[in-house]
């Protein structure tokens, strides 16, 4: 039987620093830095006050959107990627767990951060980029489908625990369902939204 984790080799000192040096990339808030850094205001105060770049898109900037987007995306593929070729694929998920966990819980912001649905995406495609683009087009599917970003951002978290075993990369199923985890709990007030049948659409303001 397929262990649900990687072999884990790496001294877990060396472990703990990668984790530490993550979290600290993972807890850049590019989204508050765009913002303020073009005079579009203090994101926590727009729409959702949320620090992705839905929220950013809220300002009515789209290149200061897709900007957060793919820097939200890249934190945490580069702690992936970098972390992989230092160590080993137990750090690669060390990171990828840290940097995601410091996009939720920045401290810079109180640890008051994003929903880490871009962060996510990102961690998953420099982990295994089969099961990283699966999520990517689960999203897009459910967005087409609904115009919900929250419910495609749940569909793809979600789906991503079925799509790491059945895409060959059972040793990602434990950390794919932590992430589904934070992503539901970070979702909560978006999953009440929904079942009430309040929860705006893609292009309209909260």
């Amino acid at each position: 039987m397929m262990s649900l984790l990687p072999a884990f080799q790496t001294p877990l000192s060396l472990l703990a620093l990668v984790a530490a040096l993550a979290y600290l990339l993972g807890a850049v808030p590019f989204g508050i830095v765009i913002t303020r850094a073009l005079g579009l205001g203090d994101l926590r105060r727009i729409g959702s006050g949320n620090i992705g770049a839905t929220n950013v898109l809220r300002t009515g900037n789209k290149p200061a959107a897709a900007a957060t987007l793919i820097l939200d995306i890249g934190k945490g593929a580069v702690a992936v990627l970098i972390a992989r070729v230092t160590f080993g694929a137990d750090a690669a998920q060390i990171a990828g767990l840290a940097a995601f966990l410091g996009h939720l819980y920045p401290v810079w912001l109180g640890f008051r951060g994003g929903k880490g649905v871009a962060t996510f995406l990102g961690t998953a495609i420099a982990l295994a980029w089969p099961v990283g683009l699966a999520a990517c087009a689960t999203w897009l599917a459910v967005a087409a489908l609904t115009r919900y970003s929250s419910l495609s951002a749940l569909a793809a978290a979600v789906l991503s625990v079925v799509w790491a075993p059945l895409l060959g990369h059972v040793q990602l199923t434990l950390l794919m369902a932590i992430f589904a985890a934070l992503i539901l709990w970070r979702h909560r007030d978006n999953i009440a939204r929904l079942r009430a049948g309040t929860e705006p659409r893609v292009g309209r303001n909260e």
